[in-house]
């Protein structure tokens, strides 16, 4: 079994789910007592999100990709973001080291791709719902995305930043997430992407009447795949 090497603290919620989920999928195929090599780099959300808001995405480059050395240094055999938005310097943090980086939207394309579904709605922060280089690799595939409209787009942004990194999940914040849901699939959606890995720990599949795609799950699925080759 080869080293996934993680990089977390983005938040710390997030990365629980990945650590759970990297050590549940491999003892699922692995039997016994296994569990996954797992190095985590976990860093200071505050850090992250001041650079974030003010768009310095230069500094957040260095910090990302400075982590990805480190867990390369220390043995890991690839590279996770735990995060969707920190995939928008994705590219320069695989330059950084030559270890292979597991792209979170390139493996929920092939997971959209595999149900044969066209139109999906995508669920995240501002950056991910309205910039280019997460939709980009969705489009690349064929796929047409649909984005909630501005209000909305504003609601889900806040909640991610001010409530889900803190651990705080209201019953009435996930009814309004279901609201937006809902008029998504009047516009067409056949699925929804949750965009941002604190989404699946708010809401999940039974919640929803079309297919949603955890892309924390599809995630941690394809660096199982990867070091267990």
């Amino acid at each position: 079994m080869k080293t996934i090497g993680l990089i977390g603290g983005v938040t710390w919620l997030s990365t629980a789910e990945y650590y759970k989920l990297l050590n549940e999928l491999v003892n699922e195929r692995e039997g016994g007592v296994s569990s996954a090599r797992v190095i985590i780099y976990s860093l200071n959300f505050q850090e992250i999100k001041t650079l974030t808001e003010a768009g310095d995405w230069d500094t957040i480059s260095v910090i990302m990709c400075d982590a990805a050395r480190r867990l390369e240094r220390a043995g890991a055999d690839c590279i996770l973001l735990g995060a969707n938005t920190m995939h928008k310097i994705a590219n320069a943090v695989q330059e950084a080291v030559a270890i292979p980086l597991v792209h979170v939207a390139v493996v929920t394309a092939n997971a959209i791709k595999q149900k044969q579904l066209q139109t999906v709605a995508l669920l995240g922060t501002k950056y991910v719902m309205q910039q280019d280089f997460y939709r980009a690799k969705l489009e690349e595939q064929g796929l047409t995305l649909l984005i909630p409209v501005q209000e909305d787009i504003d609601y889900i942004n806040n909640a991610i930043y001010t409530e889900f990194a803190k651990g705080i999940f209201m019953p009435e914040v996930k009814h309004r997430f279901l609201l937006i849901i809902e008029r998504l699939i009047a516009r067409g959606a056949q699925g929804v992407i949750f965009g941002c890995t604190e989404i699946p720990i708010l809401l999940k599949q039974d919640d929803c009447s079309i297919p949603v795609f955890d892309t924390t799950l599809l995630h941690a699925t394809a660096a199982v795949d990867m070091v267990l080759q």
